[in-house]
């Protein structure tokens, strides 16, 4: 059995009171709300570009469906790398949280960056080492389970 709760003084009733006051006081806006819009819109207008670039790939080049899925793979991957070089992208994941991370050029940008913070360290030793740290289990993982998946789906043929 849980012992019955005491009563509280007065003093220790103001003291809570003043106590929530100020935490209600100190405590931060959630902000929440803004960043989901901030991120949708981000991951959007990324989604946009990509649009874009296969409109413009298919009216110049007419281009196919896969040469033009390939061309804006290519062209997002690129814009990425190139931005989170300069310094930028990553100024735009501050303020996109999830929205930046997510599309293909979040992939591109978990490549590049750690390549960029070693860069004083040499080309070999700093860029070429550091190049797949991050990405590097997500491609083991993901080749290795796409060809478990690929196994899997042929044994599976063999018994129809």
């Amino acid at each position: 059995m849980s012992k019955p709760k005491r009563k509280l003084t007065e003093y220790e009733k103001r003291e809570q009171a003043e106590y929530r006051k100020l935490v209600k006081e100190r405590m931060p806006k959630s902000r929440t709300l803004l960043r989901c819009v901030l991120a949708f819109l981000t991951g959007g207008a990324i989604c946009c570009l990509g649009q874009l670039i296969g409109d413009v790939g298919t009216l110049l080049f007419s281009l196919d469906e896969q040469s033009r899925g390939s061309l804006i793979s290519v062209a997002l991957i690129f814009i990425a790398a190139l931005l989170t070089g300069i310094g930028v992208y990553d100024k735009i994941g501050k303020v996109a949280g999830a929205g930046s991370v997510v599309p293909i050029t979040g992939f591109s940008n978990s490549i590049v960056a750690p390549a960029m913070e070693h860069r004083s360290e040499g080309i070999v030793m700093g860029v070429c080492a550091q190049l797949f740290t991050i990405a590097g289990p997500v491609l083991v993982y993901g080749i290795t389970s796409s060809v478990i998946v690929g196994l899997i789906a042929y044994v599976v043929t063999l018994f129809k």
